[in-house]
């Protein structure tokens, strides 16, 4: 399992290293610089524009899909796990830099799967190239959005369009200068199944009726890609921009975020090592009443927990990336469940000792420590909170659990029966 890489997958992982030494890492302080200068206009800072042209010159580009398009030759899932891990060592600045960032890629991999060839050719291949951003409009204010089934913004049939009314937030990148186009989920049939209820549609940015409401901040940060909370008033696009078919949006959905979580969950693990490494260093340069701060036994200690634990963590990522490129998805949820509860959980204990490690310099803007801390704290609510993973996972071990009884082999349970 863990020399799973294909060769190219193996080419790709040494072009990776290479770029974040080289490009990436010396980019990310002017990085931070120029997003502080553009301010609210929210275009690409240069150096980001710099970076993308080194990313597709060593073949950095659009890595995540995980089936084939023309002239784009897949990666397995374990294959980009690796490099979603290298990526995550720079948060905010490596996977935009390849085109791998959220919530691009998700929608990439929507409109790769479910759009007409109409509707590829006026955003898939635009967004492929970079030349546009997109975002993602599920999560809703007035209800748990945990349970996508919950959505309640309208999408009405109305001859020869379809009108959407409601209210989304949490929905990221809208605020992006590059931002053209909206894919939006809400309810056409009312009454139906709770899992056939649902549609997705394609919203072009600059539609009447599509208002910002406000911006969101994610503790105390206001990052470039924004959050945003945002109205859908009357908005009214053609029936040819439905996305896929009526009332299979809850099924998109969940197409959609399976493949994504993973990645999340990859980055997290880059995030940890990098914070493991900060860790160290720092406990190397720095001395306390006398003694090195590596010499201290709690330091140790939390060298090794890092460690450990990380090294656990990748194994059941690869473990399920494995899961999903062999026998498929659905067959791997409930260890995509499992790794999206112990993937932040992991990150932001180590991300919390490096930080302790480094005291004052550990939340200031000095080092990527703070902002990497946030986002692990926030992957434990993004695709699905903590909760609603552990139930999934409960559920799948109660039903084996069943299925050995009922077939006579209870095995460890036979205790039960006494």
């Amino acid at each position: 399992m863990i020399d799973q890489l294909s060769p190219r997958g193996r080419k790709l992982v040494e072009a990776m290293h290479l770029f974040l030494e080289e490009h990436v890492y010396p980019a990310e302080s002017l990085h931070e610089q120029q997003i502080r200068d553009i301010g609210e206009a929210r275009t690409s800072p240069p150096v980001m524009e710099t970076l993308k042209l080194k990313a597709r010159e060593l073949g950095l580009w659009n890595l995540f899909l995980p089936h084939s398009e023309p002239g784009h030759e897949p990666l397995t899932n374990s294959d980009y796990a690796h490099l979603a891990e290298l990526s995550g060592r720079s948060l905010y600045v490596a996977p935009e830099a390849m085109n791998c960032a959220a919530p691009d890629s998700g929608n990439m991999e929507l409109l790769s799967m479910f759009a007409t060839p109409e509707q590829k050719t006026l955003w898939f291949k635009p967004l492929m190239d970079g030349a546009i951003r997109s975002a993602y409009a599920m999560t809703e204010p007035q209800v748990a959005s945990s349970d996508a089934s919950n959505i309640q913004t309208s999408i009405v049939d109305d001859g020869d369009a379809w009108v959407i009314n409601g209210r989304k937030w949490w929905t990221s990148g809208v605020s992006r200068a590059q931002c053209e186009l909206l894919i939006v989920m809400g309810i056409t049939d009312p009454d139906g199944d709770r899992h056939q209820r649902h549609t997705m549609v394609l919203v072009p940015r600059d539609t009447p009726g599509v208002r910002v409401e406000r911006e969101l901040t994610v503790f105390g940060y206001n990052p470039i890609d924004s959050h945003v909370e945002m109205t859908f008033t009357d908005v009214r696009v053609p029936k040819e921009n439905l996305l896929g078919d009526v009332g299979a949006g809850f099924a998109m959905s969940q197409a959609r975020l399976g493949p994504g979580r993973i990645h999340h969950c990859m980055r997290m693990v880059g995030a940890a090592e990098r914070g493991l490494e900060l860790l160290i260093a720092r406990a190397h340069d720095r001395t306390m009443f006398g003694t090195r701060l590596v010499d201290q036994g709690v330091i140790r200690e939390w060298i090794a927990d890092s460690r450990m634990e990380i090294d656990q963590l990748r194994l059941y990522i690869l473990r399920t990336a494995h899961l999903m490129d062999t026998l498929g998805n659905k067959a791997a949820a409930s260890e995509i469940s499992g790794i999206k509860v112990m993937a932040p959980k992991v990150a932001s204990q180590v991300l919390d000792r490096a930080i302790q490690a480094h005291g004052g310099a550990g939340v200031c803007q000095d080092l990527p420590l703070a902002r990497m801390w946030v986002e692990s704290r926030l992957v434990r609510l993004v695709d699905g909170p903590d909760e609603v993973h552990r139930r999934s996972v409960a559920r799948t071990e109660l039903a084996r659990f069943r299925e050995r009884r009922d077939a006579g082999f209870p095995g460890a349970y036979s205790y039960l029966r006494a």
